[in-house]
């Protein structure tokens, strides 16, 4: 007999399983080893899933605020979002639990906003609508077996360990060579950094998928080297736009 109300007990057993429900909730054997683990993974995964909602929306704010796109790589965003599309679209296609993956579809959306957002303060406002109206169709084709065999989404989903390491590489590099992060959001960086090394952990734990376990761990070094460059670069954010500004007024001075 639970001693937890059954319309609370229900949504326990949906994440937990009526074993370790029982174990943990009706036994309160709080550390079995195999339930332990599990509900600590389940603990992260809705973190990151609910963190996953909101982790770019300071990138996008901070762009609409300055409107500027400065430091961002268009390149890294976009091959992101294809990442997070092939990702949401294998796990629902084998029933993984929403909570290992749940976070990809949010940070895809979010990545795709950025990724018009880059085009269209860079003048691209035609590619921008050109490209929303091609990702959608993309989009639903990876969810239809009818049109993407389920043999060739594991190859896109192979394929996405290089696509991430390429668009986060594209973004350092991008740092590197400007020695500033420009208007990329601290916030975001080290939320995903963290969540990464989490989502490596409720992988490892839940998903029997090497694929997706590898791509987790290669996504997990990328955000930390991006971690690192943001507080080595952290007084340099604005240098770039004090020499803009600087020609800006020299220019004027020499009109008057």
């Amino acid at each position: 007999m639970s001693w937890l109300p059954s319309f609370i007990r229900i949504h326990v057993v949906t994440l937990l399983g009526e074993n370790c429900t029982q174990v943990l909730v009706d036994n309160l054997n709080l550390f079995e080893p195999t339930c332990f683990k599990l509900a600590i993974s389940k603990a992260l995964g809705l973190g990151i899933v609910l963190g996953g909602c909101i982790v770019k929306l300071p990138q996008i704010l901070k762009i609409l605020k300055s409107h500027s796109v400065h430091g961002l790589s268009f390149v890294a965003f976009f091959m992101e979002t294809i990442a997070n599309a092939v990702t949401v679209a294998f796990n629902f296609r084998q029933s993984f639990p929403f909570t290992t993956y749940g976070e990809s579809l949010f940070i895809g959306i979010q990545n795709f906003i950025i990724s018009l957002l880059i085009l269209a303060l860079n003048g691209s406002v035609g590619m921008a609508v050109v490209l929303s109206a091609f990702s959608i169709f993309s989009g639903y084709l990876l969810f239809d077996p009818n049109w993407v065999s389920f043999q060739v989404l594991s190859a896109l989903q192979t394929a996405t360990i290089p696509i991430v390491i390429g668009s986060r590489f594209s973004q350092i590099y991008k740092i590197h060579n400007e020695k500033t992060t420009g208007q990329l959001s601290a916030f975001s960086v080290f939320n995903y950094f963290f969540g990464s090394l989490a989502r490596v952990y409720t992988t490892f734990v839940e998903v029997d998928n090497k694929i997706i376990l590898a791509g987790f761990l290669s996504s997990f070094i990328a955000n930390a080297i991006l971690a690192l460059q943001m507080l080595y670069y952290w007084n340099s954010e604005s240098k770039p736009i004090k020499k803009h500004r600087s020609k800006a007024s020299s220019k004027k001075s020499k009109l008057n």
